[in-house]
């Protein structure tokens, strides 16, 4: 069942008085002999009986995230480099900004999985979809490329607000614009409250206010999360470890986690592995690997690309750059991308040290184990594991202090130093998506918060600010699934029957 048969559009703009029943029929009937395949939202919005702002903020709740005004939209074209032409006019998407891992994108369908998962895996970034009106989309899709074909550096939507002289040149113009107002003008033209192209729906609004009142907003900057979640002896038993002790080795073993969801594959390797005397530990997806990472520090791992949860792009990413975790050898494995270049390229974008094609020779597999685990004198960086981990307690230590003071920059850049050094330590990505929060920058923080909740999923002040972020980003469906698990993790009945309220007002 499609999300207009779920939710119609119509009964949505009715409910909101935008359009009368007359109005609604005489639109419903052209849409119903119309054979040009344009959508009922586009074809209300062209006809203009509704304003295409307030068709935006219907389909805002219709799909649960923040529909994009691209007539409205100033873009950097270099953003466009993510995702190809004809993939962005075929499944009508538009990446309109790139930060660190996210990419947010601008989709006639916010609820393609499959469009997402693809783009998601080929680019290595978290997806953040907003909701366009499709005929608008299709327009700005082609000016868009036309103007990168054509060697432009911005496009500007046709009533997108043209900065003046003292800010930055007009669109096309060879000056270029001052990197600190660039950053300022893209971030502000993706969040809520900032440059007028993006559209959330006002009840959401309404809610994530409600809820930022109903919560302690977000939390002490203290010791409150000093206790992170391990695993459970249930999840330590799936790996191959002992519930009660740490992972022991023969005397020339190595300690190696092999990260896989195909069973078959694991059982292969661990088979292949312990008979050569190593420690196997195993995981079925990438939340477990990280955790693992974080619990049993291996000495190699091997990791599938293609994973549940967290795709191993994204796992080498976290862990390689690190000065915790960084030396840790990676052999990626991968059933899709093939050949050399595929090779270097991982090697390049993403720090692994070998990569093998599925299905792979077993004489070569162990070949390319045994080489990464020589350790040659000189290949692996200083390791010292008790000072990484004193400097990063440092580090976090420091940011807070700066932030009671009062210096918020400052801790933010403490915060992520700490972070640099171990990316997988949940304290530091707290307390920074706490300040991101209380600073407004809601998607740094939905990042960093997702981070730790991947980290410590069962801490609900993690989740409670996670599920108000979303909230106020415009992501409805997203909050609610935050606030869900809330539900599950929630410290007492009171608070438990106030979150199943407040959802029951958001939806």
């Amino acid at each position: 069942m499609s999300s207009d048969e779920k939710k119609p559009i119509g009964r949505i703009l009715l409910k909101r008085r935008l359009i009368s029943q007359e109005e609604l029929d005489k639109q419903l009937a052209t849409q119903k002999t119309a054979r040009d395949g344009v959508p009922l939202a586009s074809r209300i919005a062209s006809s203009g009986v509704v304003p295409e702002t307030e068709v935006l903020r219907a389909l805002s709740e219709q799909f649960g995230v923040p529909g994009i005004d691209l007539n409205q939209l100033s873009l950097a074209l270099e953003h466009l480099d993510m995702v190809p032409r004809e993939v962005a006019e075929s499944s009508r998407v538009l990446p309109v900004l790139v930060r660190d891992d996210r990419l947010f994108l601008a989709m006639g369908n916010p609820q393609d999985k499959r469009v997402i998962d693809e783009l998601e895996f080929v680019t290595g970034r978290r997806i953040y979809p907003y909701v366009a009106i499709s005929t608008t989309l299709e327009k700005t899709i082609r000016e868009a490329y036309d103007a990168k074909e054509q060697g432009l550096k911005h496009y500007a939507g046709p009533t997108a607000p043209r900065p003046s002289a003292s800010r930055a040149p007009a669109v096309g113009s060879p000056a270029p614009e001052p990197e600190h107002l660039q950053d300022r003008r893209e971030r502000e033209s993706v969040q809520p409250g900032g440059a007028p192209s993006v559209v959330v729906d006002q009840q959401m609004q309404e809610s994530a206010a409600e809820a930022a009142l109903s919560t302690t907003e977000f939390g002490e900057m203290g010791d409150e999360v000093s206790r992170v979640e391990m695993l459970t002896d249930e999840l330590r038993n799936a790996a191959g470890l002992d519930p009660n002790a740490s992972v022991r080795l023969g005397k020339s073993g190595k300690r190696i986690l092999v990260v896989d969801d195909e069973d078959d594959i694991r059982k292969l390797v661990r088979r292949l592995l312990t008979d050569r005397g190593h420690a196997v530990m195993e995981a079925d997806r990438g939340l477990i690997a990280l955790r693992l990472v974080k619990e049993e520090t291996p000495d190699l791992i091997l990791l599938d690309a293609m994973l549940p949860e967290v795709h191993g792009f994204d796992i080498a990413r976290r862990i390689k750059g690190s000065a915790k975790y960084g030396a840790i050898p990676i052999l990626m494995m991968s059933a899709v991308y093939r050949g050399w270049r595929i090779a270097e390229d991982l090697k390049t974008n993403y720090g692994i040290e070998d990569y093998i094609e599925k299905p792979f020779r077993i004489a070569d597999l162990i070949s390319r184990v045994d080489r990464l685990l020589e350790n040659k004198p000189g290949t692996v960086p200083p390791h010292d594991p008790e000072l990484i981990n004193k400097t990063a307690a440092r580090y976090l230590e420091e940011g807070i202090a700066a932030y009671k003071n009062g210096e918020v920059d400052l801790a933010i850049g403490l915060l992520k130093k700490g972070i640099s050094i171990d990316p997988l330590a949940y304290r530091l990505r707290y307390h920074l998506a706490l300040i991101y929060g209380k600073r407004g920058q809601f998607y740094d923080g939905i990042t960093e918060l997702e981070r730790a909740v991947d980290l410590n999923p069962r801490h609900f002040p993690a989740l409670k600010n996670l599920a108000v972020l979303y909230e106020k980003a415009g992501f409805k469906n997203k909050a609610v699934e935050m606030w869900e698990r809330c539900v599950h993790t929630s410290p007492d009945n009171e608070t438990r029957e106030s979150i199943k309220a407040h959802m029951m007002r958001l939806l």
